[in-house]
């Protein structure tokens, strides 16, 4: 089995393909990694939450990380990390297209609203918060793989 480096344009197919990584951000003493679904257009990865810690720590400093895998038979693998910014798509004129735009990217993938939509230790049936639709451009991206 032999490590290879994956092309821009393989890492690009890779993301384009899949649904679920982990996004990372910086916490106030710890890197903050959480799983998350996402969608990929145009060097943008899209995706969706409810107000939260991430949302907090992403707000005080809009660079994060990002990184999908896939694991195959024979031991082989993937592995697709991107270095970008974060960008809010707020609920206003401004970004009103860019949010719909989103929202039909993610919609067209199963459970796309999971894990984002959970309220954490909540067991009650109080309305939620409004969602959040955001991006992450791509800064830097690189990708590793087994052949």
């Amino acid at each position: 089995m032999q490590l290879r480096e994956m092309t821009d344009n393989a890492c690009i197919e890779f993301l384009a393909s899949h649904m679920f990584g982990h996004l990372g951000c910086s916490g106030e003493q710890y890197p903050y990694i959480v799983p998350i679904h996402y969608a990929y257009e145009g060097r943008r990865l899209f995706m969706f939450s409810m107000p939260g810690l991430k949302i907090d720590r992403l707000r005080a400093n809009p660079l994060a990380s990002f990184h999908a895998e896939e694991f195959g038979q024979d031991r082989k693998w993937k592995s697709v990390l991107v270095h970008g910014r974060f960008e809010e798509l707020t609920d206003t004129p401004a970004h009103r297209d860019e949010r719909i735009h989103a929202w039909s990217l993610l919609e067209k993938r199963a459970f796309w609203w999971e894990p984002g939509s959970f309220n954490f230790g909540a067991d009650t049936d109080e309305p939620l918060d409004a969602p959040i639709f955001f991006s992450l451009s791509i800064e830097v991206l690189s990708g590793r793989e087994t052949i």
